[in-house]
Protein backbone atom coordinates (compact mmCIF):
# COMPACT_ATOMS: atom_id res chain seq x y z
CA UNK A 1 0.00 0.00 0.00
CA UNK A 2 2.66 2.04 1.17
CA UNK A 3 4.95 1.78 -2.76
CA UNK A 4 1.62 1.98 -4.35
CA UNK A 5 1.04 5.82 -2.94
CA UNK A 6 4.30 6.89 -3.46
CA UNK A 7 4.39 5.53 -6.53
CA UNK A 8 1.32 7.89 -7.67
CA UNK A 9 2.15 10.73 -5.51
CA UNK A 10 3.11 14.03 -7.69
CA UNK A 11 3.46 15.79 -4.07
CA UNK A 12 6.27 13.54 -2.84
CA UNK A 13 7.79 13.32 -6.32
CA UNK A 14 10.06 16.36 -5.70
CA UNK A 15 11.34 14.93 -2.37
CA UNK A 16 12.47 11.76 -4.07
CA UNK A 17 13.59 13.47 -6.81
CA UNK A 18 15.86 15.30 -4.13
CA UNK A 19 16.75 12.13 -2.68
CA UNK A 20 17.78 10.46 -5.77
CA UNK A 21 19.92 13.18 -7.77
CA UNK A 22 21.81 13.58 -3.86
CA UNK A 23 22.52 9.85 -4.12
CA UNK A 24 23.99 10.60 -7.46
CA UNK A 25 25.57 13.34 -6.79
CA UNK A 26 27.78 11.04 -4.17
CA UNK A 27 28.17 8.65 -6.85
CA UNK A 28 29.69 11.03 -9.36
CA UNK A 29 31.99 12.93 -7.08
CA UNK A 30 33.79 9.75 -6.67
CA UNK A 31 35.21 10.19 -11.03
CA UNK A 32 37.42 13.22 -10.60
CA UNK A 33 38.80 11.17 -7.34
CA UNK A 34 39.38 8.44 -9.74
CA UNK A 35 40.86 10.27 -12.13
CA UNK A 36 43.70 11.59 -9.78
CA UNK A 37 44.38 8.25 -8.64
CA UNK A 38 45.02 7.12 -13.01
CA UNK A 39 46.96 10.63 -12.93
CA UNK A 40 49.22 9.04 -10.40
CA UNK A 41 50.20 6.43 -11.74
CA UNK A 42 48.43 4.09 -9.96
CA UNK A 43 49.61 0.23 -9.98
CA UNK A 44 48.11 -2.73 -8.69
CA UNK A 45 49.48 -2.85 -5.67
CA UNK A 46 48.06 0.65 -4.46
CA UNK A 47 44.93 -1.56 -4.13
CA UNK A 48 46.41 -2.76 -0.57
CA UNK A 49 46.14 0.77 0.56
CA UNK A 50 44.14 3.30 -1.81
CA UNK A 51 44.49 5.98 1.06
CA UNK A 52 48.64 6.12 1.23
CA UNK A 53 47.85 7.50 -2.42
CA UNK A 54 46.53 10.01 -1.19
CA UNK A 55 50.13 12.41 -1.66
CA UNK A 56 50.89 11.61 -4.70
CA UNK A 57 47.41 13.29 -5.97
CA UNK A 58 47.96 16.50 -7.82
CA UNK A 59 46.52 19.27 -6.10
CA UNK A 60 43.03 19.18 -7.58
CA UNK A 61 43.34 15.55 -6.68
CA UNK A 62 43.31 16.60 -3.25
CA UNK A 63 40.98 18.88 -3.40
CA UNK A 64 38.69 16.00 -5.27
CA UNK A 65 39.46 13.75 -2.53
CA UNK A 66 38.23 16.18 0.16
CA UNK A 67 35.01 16.78 -1.93
CA UNK A 68 34.14 13.50 -2.48
CA UNK A 69 34.14 12.40 1.38
CA UNK A 70 32.17 15.65 1.91
CA UNK A 71 29.16 14.55 -0.37
CA UNK A 72 28.96 11.59 2.23
CA UNK A 73 28.77 14.01 4.96
CA UNK A 74 26.09 16.31 3.19
CA UNK A 75 23.97 13.30 1.96
CA UNK A 76 23.89 11.45 5.72
CA UNK A 77 22.10 15.40 6.73
CA UNK A 78 19.98 15.86 3.92
CA UNK A 79 18.40 12.20 2.92
CA UNK A 80 16.79 12.02 6.24
CA UNK A 81 15.53 15.78 5.60
CA UNK A 82 13.63 14.22 1.95
CA UNK A 83 12.56 11.33 3.35
CA UNK A 84 10.69 13.59 6.14
CA UNK A 85 9.54 15.47 3.38
CA UNK A 86 8.12 12.46 1.53
CA UNK A 87 6.81 11.02 5.01
CA UNK A 88 4.82 14.50 5.70
CA UNK A 89 3.00 14.47 2.44
CA UNK A 90 2.26 11.40 1.87
CA UNK A 91 0.43 11.88 5.30
CA UNK A 92 -1.62 14.18 4.22
CA UNK A 93 0.24 17.03 5.31
CA UNK A 94 0.78 20.21 3.02
CA UNK A 95 4.70 21.76 2.27
CA UNK A 96 5.04 25.16 1.13
CA UNK A 97 6.71 26.23 -2.37
CA UNK A 98 9.66 27.20 -0.38
CA UNK A 99 10.06 23.53 0.61
CA UNK A 100 10.24 22.26 -2.89
CA UNK A 101 12.74 24.91 -4.18
CA UNK A 102 14.80 23.61 -1.24
CA UNK A 103 14.52 19.94 -2.00
CA UNK A 104 15.78 20.67 -5.25
CA UNK A 105 18.42 23.09 -4.80
CA UNK A 106 20.34 21.03 -2.56
CA UNK A 107 22.00 18.65 -5.65
CA UNK A 108 22.42 21.47 -7.93
CA UNK A 109 24.13 23.45 -5.01
CA UNK A 110 26.32 19.65 -3.97
CA UNK A 111 27.22 19.83 -7.97
CA UNK A 112 28.51 23.35 -8.10
CA UNK A 113 30.24 22.74 -4.89
CA UNK A 114 32.03 19.57 -6.06
CA UNK A 115 32.99 21.69 -9.61
CA UNK A 116 34.03 25.12 -7.28
CA UNK A 117 35.82 22.61 -4.89
CA UNK A 118 38.21 20.85 -7.08
CA UNK A 119 38.53 24.39 -9.73
CA UNK A 120 39.92 25.85 -6.29
CA UNK A 121 37.10 28.58 -5.75
CA UNK A 122 36.82 28.48 -2.19
CA UNK A 123 34.49 31.74 -2.43
CA UNK A 124 31.82 29.61 -4.46
CA UNK A 125 32.56 26.45 -2.29
CA UNK A 126 31.66 27.79 0.49
CA UNK A 127 28.78 29.60 -0.40
CA UNK A 128 27.29 26.38 -2.10
CA UNK A 129 28.10 24.29 0.92
CA UNK A 130 26.20 27.27 3.29
CA UNK A 131 23.43 27.36 0.77
CA UNK A 132 22.61 23.20 0.57
CA UNK A 133 23.24 23.19 4.36
CA UNK A 134 20.28 25.57 4.39
CA UNK A 135 18.68 24.20 2.18
CA UNK A 136 18.42 20.87 4.35
CA UNK A 137 17.98 23.04 7.53
CA UNK A 138 14.56 24.80 5.84
CA UNK A 139 13.17 21.10 4.39
CA UNK A 140 13.56 19.58 8.76
CA UNK A 141 12.09 23.27 9.67
CA UNK A 142 9.09 23.11 7.05
CA UNK A 143 8.66 19.56 7.96
CA UNK A 144 8.44 19.65 11.65
CA UNK A 145 6.27 22.59 11.50
CA UNK A 146 3.96 21.04 8.96
CA UNK A 147 3.63 17.94 11.74
CA UNK A 148 2.60 19.69 14.90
Amino acid sequence: MFYAELATSDAAAPYIWSLVLSAGMVILSIAPLYVARFQSQFEISDLASLRSMFDRYPDWGKRASWAQQNSFESFTLHAPAALFAVVTVLNGQTLPSLAVAAAIAHPILRAIYVVAYISNIPPLRSLCWALGLFCTGILYALCFSAMR
